[in-house]
């Protein structure tokens, strides 16, 4: 039997989805990264997968541009690199004679600095968006529920408007991997969000639509959900607007909220859990921002016995 990578590829995608309860989202990239493979080979055989092939590949991946004549990035070449590894350990286990997954070395990435907004930037950013429209009481909501939260931007575009609860300020909301997590917001947020819904006309189940009747509706007639790069570009307006010069996204936000949890006491366990983080060593990547904080706490606190 000969077994073409592109045949085995959508066994694999099922059996992340079904046995290893991956996201779609994850199945989607998967595929496109390991299709991109397919493309460089010519559909290779599994078993002729080789480091030969894998080291062509990786000059491949390093030199495409996509159909904006943009690279990708290391961490992006990363990942493609991270899927081949969890298909050939597919592959390995539904006996297929393959190379061994650990034969793929990944690429020393550097991590970027984490970015964050002071509290007298989020002030800025909170009070540029004007409230006198649908849309405005729209984007302060997104913004504001963003930074309550620490919600992901997908997590926020996937919400329906009975999935919270603005009276007790929680609710629950699936996140990476398929894992329900407590979320919870603060009465200001639930005001804002309480104000926009009041404003809208229509009974659509979406929590976030797009208000805009030149290019929002679908084909029923009805708006479009907001998706996450709608949400990207109307926090870069208003951010410009707000005049913060750093690059600021819906993920800068997340890291606000984590920042200001453990600027306030709280500890890195806890804002695991509330980011919904399946491992503590990603949370960690806050400790280097409170660094300069627990510098002052040590300095505040803590006896000098031997002055």
């Amino acid at each position: 039997m000969r077994n073409y990578t592109s045949e085995l590829i959508m066994d694999f995608l099922e059996y992340l989805e079904v046995e290893k309860n991956r996201s779609q989202k994850t199945a989607e990239n998967y595929h496109l990264y390991l299709m991109r493979l397919v493309e460089f080979g010519n559909d290779p055989l599994v078993e002729d997968i080789d480091e030969e092939m894998i080291r062509k590949w990786r000059l491949w991946l390093a030199r495409f541009t996509d159909n904006h004549g943009d690279k990708l990035t290391v961490m992006t070449q990363s990942y493609h690199l991270i899927a081949l590894r969890s298909f050939l350990k597919f592959c390995t286990r539904r006996g297929i004679e393959t190379l061994p997954s650990s034969y793929i070395e990944l690429p020393h990435v550097t991590k970027k600095q984490v970015s964050f907004l002071d509290e007298a930037e989020l002030k800025r950013l909170f009070e540029v968006i004007s409230v006198d429209s649908p849309s405005g009481l729209r984007d302060r909501a997104i913004v504001s529920l963003l930074y309550s939260s620490g919600l992901r931007v997908s997590e926020l575009t996937n919400l329906d408007k009975n999935h919270i609860n603005l009276k007790r300020c929680e609710f629950t909301v699936r996140g990476k991997g398929q894992k329900d997590r407590a979320v919870f917001i603060d009465p200001t947020t639930a005001g804002f969000v309480s104000e926009y819904l009041s404003a809208r006309s229509d009974s659509l189940p979406p929590l976030f639509i797009n208000l805009s009747k030149h290019s929002a509706i679908d084909n029923s007639g009805n708006f479009k959900r907001l998706t996450p790069r709608s949400v990207q570009r109307l926090i870069s307006k208003y951010a410009l607007l707000a005049g913060i010069t750093k690059h600021v996204s819906p993920h800068t936000l997340r890291h606000s909220f984590a920042t200001d949890l453990l600027m306030n006491g709280a500890d890195l366990r806890s804002v695991q859990t509330l980011l919904g983080h399946s491992s503590i060593i990603t949370t960690q990547i806050y400790t280097h921002v409170t660094d300069p904080h627990l510098k002052d706490v040590h300095k505040r606190f803590h006896r000098d016995i031997t002055d």
